[in-house]
């Protein structure tokens, strides 16, 4: 797993090393643009919205949103993300820190029509991102929605197949989405498969 130094230095190829594998449709990102496009839409829906992207990079996706007129915050832990994201959002609420251990205190303190979070949560453990789900929810605004992208399976047995598969690739310290398993802890979730190995994870208040 990369720790934020190592996202400091891919963060300038970022961009490009997620489209080269997606335009091959290849394991982790197959699928990406979709799954933002997806989220895109999805947000677009409701106007002046106030969203909280939780491990946000580079900000391809608020960006777009911030450009909409959108109320942006967001929290990362590569410094440099920050960086780039600020240039592109200069007026967006973005702070540092390790979600692995929370978010920061500013953002505990605000809710959120929309809280997104791509291909970031796969960095918590199964029983951790039960837990920080649950936390989130409670910041969520009247009618919210938690908006995960990510590498994600419906089933355990889907993963597995996807893991033998994609063997010499495939992040052993990356724990992968098993909707099933999660609908246990969230039975409204739903979910939209976009790739063999991705999909929008949807959690409402």
């Amino acid at each position: 797993m990369l720790d934020n130094k190592g996202f400091d230095l891919w963060a300038d190829e970022y961009d490009q090393s997620v489209g080269l594998s997606d335009e091959k449709h290849t394991y982790p990102f197959a699928g990406y643009k979709n799954v933002l496009g997806y989220i895109y839409e999805v947000v677009m829906q409701k106007k002046n919205a106030s969203i909280l992207d939780i491990g946000f990079g580079t900000g391809i996706l608020t960006t777009k949103l911030y450009e909409q007129g959108y109320t942006i915050y967001g929290q990362d832990f590569s410094s440099k993300m920050i960086a780039l994201a600020n240039e592109k959002m200069t007026n967006a609420n973005l702070y540092q820190g390790d979600f692995t251990e929370g978010l920061v205190e500013p953002l505990k303190h605000q809710h959120y029509d929309f809280i997104i979070a791509t291909y970031s949560l796969h960095h918590l453990t199964d029983n951790q991102k039960v837990s920080f789900l649950h936390s989130l929810l409670e910041l969520l605004n009247n009618h919210g929605q938690i908006l995960i992208g990510d590498v994600s399976f419906s089933t355990r047995k889907e993963l597995e197949k996807c893991r033998q598969e994609h063997s010499k690739e495939w992040d052993e310290d990356e724990f992968y989405f098993v909707v099933d398993e999660l609908r246990n802890h969230f039975p409204s979730l739903l979910f939209t498969p976009l790739s063999f190995c991705a999909g929008v994870i949807t959690i409402t208040t």
